[in-house]
Parts: C-alpha cells; sequence; structure tokens
C-alpha cells in the first residue's frame, strides 16, 4: 500500500490578509470553498478554516489561528528565499539553518504568517 498526503488544515482569523500573504509570499493559487478557501500548491493542499466557516468534522482539538508549524521547499538557493521574504518585509525569524526534511539535509529559514503559525522553506539546492 502507498499513500501521499493530499491536504492539511490552517486556520485563519482574517481571510483578506491570509489569502493575500499566502498568495504573495508562498505563491500558492486561492481557491475560494464555499464559505471558506483553500491555499493550492501543485498536487498539495491547504484547506483554511476561519472567520465565518463551520467545518464538519473537526479534529478533537480543532486547529486554531496561529499554532500551525509547515514546511515548504523552495525551488532554488536558500539565500534567492531569503530575498525573497525581505523583498515582502516578511522578517525572518531563524536561518538560514541546516534541518533534516522529507528530501533529506537541506538549509531553512523560519518566519510566521499574519496569525503567528510557524512557517519554514527549506531548499535542498547546494
Amino acid at each position: 500500500m502507498r499513500v501521499t498526503l493530499d491536504h492539511c488544515v490552517i486556520s485563519v482569523s482574517d481571510w483578506e490578509r491570509s489569502n493575500r500573504f499566502y498568495r504573495d509570499v508562498l505563491g500558492a493559487e486561492v481557491i475560494q470553498r464555499g464559505a471558506g478557501w483553500a491555499y493550492r500548491f501543485g498536487e498539495q493542499q491547504l484547506n483554511v478554516h476561519g472567520p465565518g466557516g463551520e467545518p464538519h468534522p473537526v479534529a478533537a482539538d480543532p486547529v486554531r489561528p496561529g499554532n500551525s508549524d509547515l514546511c515548504f521547499v523552495w525551488d532554488g538557493r536558500i539565500e534567492a528565499a531569503m530575498e525573497h521574504l525581505c523583498g515582502l518585509g516578511v522578517a525572518i525569524e531563524e536561518g538560514p539553518v541546516p534541518r533534516p526534511g522529507a528530501g533529506g539535509e537541506g538549509t531553512s529559514v523560519y518566519f510566521r504568517d499574519p496569525d503567528g503559525s510557524l512557517l519554514e522553506l527549506i531548499s535542498y539546492s547546494s
């Protein structure tokens, strides 16, 4: 048997602010889903819970704004990721630092989304 990750869920407190951040900073395709949104990255997706939505079913301890920790692969050198973030006014919290990821050893930078969720960009390029 083989399974792959289809989507995971984050929660946000402000649709407009978060849609703009995930589109502009991470390049997400922002897709409306009923009263809410999803952020698509190629074949993976973040389903987003937020104001006005009542998702069903929910986890035993539902995801809340600011309590996610997600890593995205940056296709290129980590220095370019840092320039991209700084150019958009996104503060880098940590990095560049060596980190293991699904693709092996990489180099990462950490920053936060508008609600405070920890985000990581990892580069496997040398």
